[in-house]
């Protein structure tokens, strides 16, 4: 294990020595998890997830302490709870030295705009930021990332994406777009991304609409009356756009028991009397 640090780790020989030599070492110190607030746009929403999952640090040691499911991602599960944001894993194929690479990251949709969140030891390789107009560009930025280390990028795979529904069984579909990159003009590659991406928005309108008319209920202090600016809207209805807050007197409805559904309030139920 040691050697495979000595090897991989920024540092070197001499953070496993400063280790190995050291009569007590702290104890490891606990990030907090983030919590959403109603204040926060989705990009800072986004970052505070990025920001966490850096605090976690990388695992530099090769050697797998806890259980670790490549379908179930951090980013996926901090993410769960916002009906606008849009999840896909993104997977690269590269060469270098002889060698084959493989990476995911979580591509990322929301309000027109792509970006991604992710781990990796090149701060340029896994998360980027919501900025990008097409898919196509998040996918070119990464590929000009790879060359910056030598690393040709043979294909790219983008699954469908991932549900919103904690506890869904519905397997995650990793490759429902596979493109050999390597013999592929940049001028195709772009037709096809552009064109699965036109598809996947086409298919995500009436569900993103029907989530978010769940995940927004009436205070107890509103019950009966009519969201600020309207009138009152009729179960279902989205009487805002995607992706944007809430109406005045509206509240998001708290998490399930139990920390079942984890800390973001994540359960999608009507009280009684709301519209």
């Amino acid at each position: 294990m040691w050697g495979h640090v000595e090897r991989v780790h920024p540092d070197g020989s001499a953070v496993a020595a400063a280790i190995r030599s050291a009569a007590r070492l702290a104890r490891p110190s606990v990030p907090p998890v983030p919590n959403y607030k109603l204040s926060m746009s989705i990009p800072e929403w986004l970052q505070a997830i990025q920001t966490y999952m850096k605090m976690l640090q990388y695992n530099h040691t090769g050697t797998q302490f806890f259980e670790i499911r490549k379908s179930r991602p951090l980013s996926g599960y901090l993410t769960n709870g916002q009906p606008s944001v849009e999840r896909f894993p993104i997977s690269f194929k590269t060469h270098f030295s002889g060698n084959y690479f493989h990476h995911v990251v979580l591509g990322i949709y929301c309000n027109g705009r792509y970006g991604s969140l992710g781990m990796s030891r090149r701060s340029d390789l896994m998360d980027k930021p919501l900025t990008y107009r097409t898919l196509s560009d998040l996918i070119f930025d990464f590929e000009d990332s790879y060359k910056k280390y030598l690393h040709s990028v043979k294909k790219v795979k983008i699954g469908l994406y991932v549900p919103h529904e904690p506890h869904s069984f519905q397997p995650i579909e990793w490759k429902q777009l596979v493109l050999n990159v390597s013999k592929m003009m940049r001028t195709e590659v772009r037709k096809e991304l552009e064109k699965f991406a036109r598809d996947m928005r086409m298919k995500v309108g009436p569900r993103l609409r029907a989530a978010v008319s769940q995940r927004w209920l009436c205070s107890p202090t509103e019950v009966g009356r009519a969201p600020q600016g309207g009138s009152k809207s009729r179960r279902g209805a989205n009487p805002w756009q995607d992706g944007a807050s809430p109406p005045a007197g509206w509240t998001e409805k708290p998490g399930g028991k139990g920390g079942e559904m984890g800390l973001w309030g994540l359960a999608a139920l009507w009280d009684e009397g709301c519209p």
